[in-house]
């Protein structure tokens, strides 16, 4: 009852009304396909995440500093096979009657508390699912095609219904705008939303969409068929230095940025060892290997281009797919529990030309969000913010700009599509976020002005921090522009640049 006379001298105030119903009384809330597993108030400083200690979780400062929240957990069942967990939170004050949904990563299998954090302290309600499965590898597909289909959207859209739901039963009102917030699967899985369910949200951040391509079967191929086409690690910076070296300039400035590493012509043979293998170059097969990671994928029968592969300057992350022994775990997972339904599938057998036909029937990419007609999500006004770091080390940039230009071309032009969509490329950022060039800025105010006051973006200013201290700003311009310096002033410095045409 205490928290029902605080909120109720707020709204005594002019700020919102009081609760239609208790916290704990949202427990036997009636939902299709629902059951409501947990509904307790939650006070300040005090959420733990499940299964970790007290002050040991992962980003535990930002949990210490949460306002108090009504904390509801469910298990949603559209389908006999489903078992889609979901968490919404919801502000006991200052709520601003706005619901932020947060995306995943990989293959999900957890809640995403950080962001669901991050919103909250915001003022917003917030909810994110664990996509209908436990863990974060994609074995659970391996004969279950509905838990498939969920983990592919199906356990979004219902998370957005039933968080709207229990928002109006908590607060007496729905809310009166929606957000999602999401990169990498979380990326893909706004797209999802906006062309399955395009009046879900009001507006969708989509970072480094990761719809599903054979990359890392590419790229395991250029450098883990062959042991003596393997790049050790600490010869990636080798190779980024070599790139920087030959392409770094090529915009007009010196900055240890690539604006566009479409305009790059790198060869890695210039790196080539003159006598015996080295630390600081790379012998014939490495050349060969590094060429490949570079170069789009293409069918050896038809030559058809498949998909485009890594940008020059992401080479301090190749790693990630680079490594080995095996390929990596998110795509290699969905060849084998997907494609195939072989978790002894032999990666090194793959066939380049009926491989490829077998991996994109419909059935196996049913998590693919490319679809570009966005007409009825542009028809209630939808805004949808892209983004994408060109030194992605996981996801290549190269295929949002693909979908980019998909949309425009499907939708009628920039001139028709430009206060609906807006992608914005990073140099220097790597998969949703870090990396040598200015990868923090504010999405969601961006997105806000947007939808809330009709201000397009123009550019966004994003930061680069060393041990915590800023030391360089730099704007970020929707594409095609590009940030160009004005001639003078500190090039650390967003003011000293304009958004232009390259």
């Amino acid at each position: 009852m205490k928290t029902l006379l605080i909120y109720g001298s707020a709204a005594a105030l002019g700020a919102l009304p009081a609760f239609a119903a208790s916290c704990e009384s949202l427990a036997s809330l009636a939902l299709p396909d629902s059951t409501i597993t947990m509904a307790r108030i939650v006070a300040a400083g005090q959420f733990v995440p499940p299964g970790a200690a007290e002050g040991k979780a992962k980003g535990a400062l930002v949990y210490k500093g949460l306002p108090e929240f009504c904390r509801v957990a469910a298990t949603l069942t559209p389908t006999l096979d489903s078992d889609i967990k979901i968490e919404v939170w919801l502000p006991v004050q200052g709520w601003n009657r706005k619901l932020q949904s947060v995306g995943n990563g990989g293959w999900a299998g957890v809640i995403s508390y950080p962001a669901m954090a991050e919103a909250l302290r915001a003022g917003y309600a917030t909810a994110s699912t664990d996509t209908g499965h436990t863990g974060g590898s994609g074995k659970f597909a391996l004969g279950h095609p509905e838990k498939l289909i969920d983990f592919g959207w199906r356990s979004e859209h219902e998370m957005t219904v039933k968080a709207k739901a229990i928002a109006k039963a908590f607060y007496g009102a729905a809310p009166r705008l929606s957000y999602w917030n999401g990169c990498s699967t979380g990326g893909r899985q706004g797209l999802k939303e906006a062309q399955k369910f395009p009046d879900d949200y009001d507006g969708i951040i989509a970072g480094a969409p990761a719809n599903r391509t054979a990359i890392s079967l590419w790229i395991a191929d250029a450098v883990l068929k062959d042991p003596e086409s393997y790049i050790p690690p600490a010869k990636y910076p080798v190779i980024h230095q070599a790139v920087l070296a030959a392409c770094d300039a090529k915009d007009g400035l010196k900055d240890g940025l690539i604006d566009d590493p479409r305009q790059c012509d790198f060869d890695p043979k210039v790196l080539l060892c003159k006598n015996s293998d080295a630390a600081d170059c790379l012998t014939q097969p490495q050349v060969d290997a590094a060429r490949k990671i570079y170069s789009p994928a293409k069918n050896p029968r038809t030559g058809q281009e498949l998909f485009p592969s890594l940008a020059p300057g992401s080479e301090l992350g190749w790693g990630v797919q680079a490594l080995g022994p095996e390929p990596s775990q998110n795509i290699y997972d969905q060849f084998r529990y997907v494609v195939y339904k072989d978790p002894n599938w032999d990666w090194k057998k793959f066939d380049w030309d009926k491989g490829i036909a077998e991996s994109e029937k419909p059935e196996n990419l049913v998590m693919n969000a490319t679809d570009p007609n966005l007409k009825a999500f542009f028809g209630h006004n939808g805004k949808l913010l892209l983004y994408h770091g060109w030194n992605d080390p996981n996801v290549s940039p190269l295929n949002t700009i693909k979908y980019y230009k998909s949309v425009v071309d499907t939708m009628g032009g920039e001139a028709k599509t430009a206060n609906h969509i807006r992608l914005f490329l990073e140099p220097g950022m790597g998969h949703c976020g870090g990396g040598e060039g200015p990868n923090v800025f504010d999405k969601v105010a961006a997105l806000e002005a947007w939808v809330e006051q009709g201000k397009a973006p123009e550019k966004i200013i994003a930061s680069h921090s060393t041990g915590g201290k800023v030391d360089r700003t730099r704007p970020l311009c929707p594409y095609p522009q590009v940030a160009k310096y004005k001639g003078s002033g500190s090039i650390d410095d967003a003011a000293n640049f304009s958004c232009a045409m390259p």
